[in-house]
């Protein structure tokens, strides 16, 4: 774990509620996909947990919704404004658990911490196939991003304004695609159905409120068939059969 501050370099809204937050880095702790960072904000007591959603030499890139005063309170800051980070923080997803093709699945804002795993897995040679689902086209955000890296992305929309109508377990049936193993990330009733629609082994990265977020207060801990886990420590990404939905 590292604390640093970090200048923003942009902070834009992206989609509906969404926005992207750039922030210079000096090359922080950092990964796999699926790993997080833990921004302070002023007047706030508590830590905000963000994925990291791409890192280059110099800068992290975050993306957000804004549901509550915290992330509200994020999106008015304006480049050149300091935020104090915590990086280095949790497990992410484990690349190498896929044998030669995966499936990445995510909904609304559970797709930022796929898009770093998508391209490590494409740089290892290995074949990936996403399916992304928002409630309709206004919420979607890295769609491009994730077609520079593979061609096979398909897109799914609650009211079927952009790609197909329905869920993601709708738009996996439909499109049938061919894999060893999958990720998923999004909203909890989603990656329930998504694990126990499909057989293959997989891991999924949970979302809970966190306090320290580095496994000393245990305030997101669960209950796993491992018996109790933090998820800011022990996860947030986890083995499928190890989840006690």
């Amino acid at each position: 774990m590292e604390r640093q501050l970090y200048t923003i370099l942009r902070n834009e809204p992206v989609a509906a509620r969404t926005w992207r937050l750039e922030l210079a880095s000096d090359d922080p702790s950092f990964v796999a996909g699926g790993e997080f960072v833990q921004v302070a904000l002023d007047g706030f007591y508590l830590r905000r947990p963000f994925s990291i959603c791409e890192r280059s030499k110099g800068r992290i890139v975050l993306i957000y919704k804004v549901v509550g005063e915290g992330t509200a309170a994020l999106s008015g800051l304006r480049p050149g404004a300091r935020l104090d980070v915590l990086t280095g923080l949790g497990r992410g997803f484990d690349p190498d658990a896929c044998s030669s093709s995966a499936l990445l699945v995510g909904g609304g804002v559970g797709a930022p911490p796929l898009l770093p795993l998508c391209r490590e897995l494409v740089a290892r040679g290995k074949r990936v196939s996403v399916v992304l689902g928002f409630n309709s086209a206004s919420e979607i955000i890295l769609e491009s991003e994730f077609r520079a890296l593979t061609p096979d992305v398909t897109m799914a929309t609650v009211d079927g304004s952009a790609g197909l109508k329905g869920f993601v377990t709708d738009a996996i049936s439909a499109v049938k695609p061919t894999f060893d193993y999958f990720y998923t990330c999004g909203p909890l009733v989603m990656m329930r159905r998504v694990c126990d629609m499909l057989k293959t082994g997989g891991e999924v990265c949970l979302e809970e409120r966190m306090g320290c977020g580095a496994g000393y207060c245990a305030g997101c801990s669960i209950q796993t068939r491992q018996g109790v886990r933090r998820v800011c420590k022990d996860g947030p990404v986890f083995k499928k059969e190890d989840i006690l939905w």
